[in-house]
């Protein structure tokens, strides 16, 4: 690795020690101003992010919303993000005690009668609000929870990232790792997260249209559901105006058990986007429109 970049990484990595530090011995009304300030500083800050940010709203409501509601929604996302970072970071140590309090759930019924089928389930998500915090809460309910999570570049930040989810009695499945881990943890009726609204490469994907465009979308989950029989519930956890948080979790998508035709596995998932995009379109200001969901074409 080129010293430069060497160089970096190792700020980078000690700039989030530092943070986990700073925000861990602090109130959390103050971890939350401060990460809120953070995150309207790098909107004031990032132009590059900023026209991506608005490229992606431009693309999907066009005239439908002023460049003044435009910008508002991309300033609120980088408010909220900040905040929702500094939860984030205090997770081991403050969350059953600050945090867990907070949370109000909307159709956990739903989640625990699938659950209580035992053949496992999936929990279809985004980057929709914390994200993070969704799948803890879950786990903090008494539920056998995994979440896939992609490895950062960095493999220290990835080691301090995953011992804050394990600390909080999740089971981290990276998204390299053997299927048979995945596919064993549902057998047990074990739920599993998935972020079904990112372009990659590293996972299988088919083009379901997403706010009227073709999108590359992960199907890996929709597959295995329609193969093991494990539901599929859309949900979300929404940071509310008063720094709380609501997790809301949709009825499961129905779906014919063991059809893996490509009708079959594209219907499925997209009426998992469905569902989701309405959420986004309700809540613009808490999704990533940083990422370019449409960046590989047909």
């Amino acid at each position: 690795m080129p010293s430069l970049k060497k160089f970096k990484r190792t700020a980078v990595y000690n700039l989030t020690r530092l943070l986990f530090f700073f925000f861990n011995i602090i109130p959390r009304r103050t971890a939350v101003f401060i990460g809120g300030w953070l995150g309207l500083a790098a909107w004031k800050l990032f132009s590059r992010d900023r026209y991506r940010f608005l490229r992606h709203l431009n693309l999907v409501y066009k005239d439908k919303l002023s460049l003044k509601e435009k910008n508002t929604i991309s300033c609120n996302f980088f408010i909220n993000s900040g905040k929702n970072l500094a939860d984030v970071i205090r997770f081991k140590k403050h969350y059953r005690r600050e945090i867990k309090p907070l949370v109000t759930v909307e159709g956990l019924e739903y989640f625990d009668r699938a659950y209580k089928e035992g053949r496992g389930l999936f929990g279809i998500t985004g980057h929709i609000g914390n994200f993070e915090l969704l799948a803890v809460h879950i786990a903090e309910l008494g539920y056998k929870i995994a979440v896939i999570g992609r490895e950062m570049y960095d493999s220290r930040i990835d080691q301090l990232l995953v011992a804050n989810r394990e600390a909080m009695g999740l089971t981290n499945i990276p998204t390299t790792g053997s299927p048979r881990k995945l596919l064993s943890w549902l057998k047990e009726g074990g739920a599993v997260g998935v972020l079904i609204d990112t372009d990659s490469f590293r996972v299988r994907g088919m083009f379901i249209p997403a706010f009227g465009r073709l999108s590359n979308t992960p199907v890996g989950q929709t597959i295995i559901g329609l193969k093991t029989g494990a539901a599929l519930l859309p949900m979300v956890c929404l940071r509310t105006a008063d720094n709380r948080y609501k997790i809301i979790i949709r009825p499961p998508i129905e779906y014919i058990p063991g059809d893996t035709s490509e009708e079959q596995v594209y219907k499925v998932t997209l009426k998992c986007t469905k569902v989701l995009e309405e959420i986004i379109d309700r809540f613009p200001d808490q999704w990533i429109w940083l990422h370019n969901r449409w960046r590989t074409r047909p």
